[in-house]
């Protein structure tokens, strides 16, 4: 046996609200069925789990990352369109650019694993990387 794929991640967030508007904005759908304490992210058969601060400043909750606090996530999405309409739908939503347009090399590894990125952050001020691959001929 193997790992197959990754299924899901954790963040401890402080904005709740501005968490979840934030990555509904960007196409989640959001799941809110454990609130207060716990909400998701979804998007097709990925997921990002939500710990607010209910949950996370709990001593008794163990089941995270031993120095997690709202901003330590670094995450990588893949955006289906253009570099153009990527830096189009961050403008519309008001989301100001860090870094890029660069060059990186992404997670692919069929030979066209070298992507175009663009970074922001979140309402928490996780680090959100944006990668656009090219389209094959």
């Amino acid at each position: 046996m193997k790992i197959e794929s990754i299924d899901h991640v954790a963040l401890p967030i402080r904005n709740v609200d501005a968490m979840l508007q934030f990555y509904e904005s960007l196409g989640f759908h959001i799941d809110s069925s454990l609130k207060p304490k716990l909400y998701s992210a979804n998007l097709h058969n990925q997921k990002i789990n939500f710990h607010s601060p209910s949950l996370w400043e709990d001593t008794r909750f163990g089941l995270r990352a031993k120095n997690a606090v709202p901003g330590c996530g670094d995450l990588c999405f893949v955006w289906s369109g253009s570099v153009g309409s990527l830096i189009a739908h961050l403008k519309e939503i008001a989301l100001p650019i860090v870094e890029g347009p660069v060059s990186r090399q992404g997670g692919r590894r069929n030979g066209n694993d070298i992507g175009t990125s663009v970074y922001a952050r979140d309402p928490d001020t996780n680090l959100i990387e944006f990668i656009c691959y090219p389209k094959p001929d």
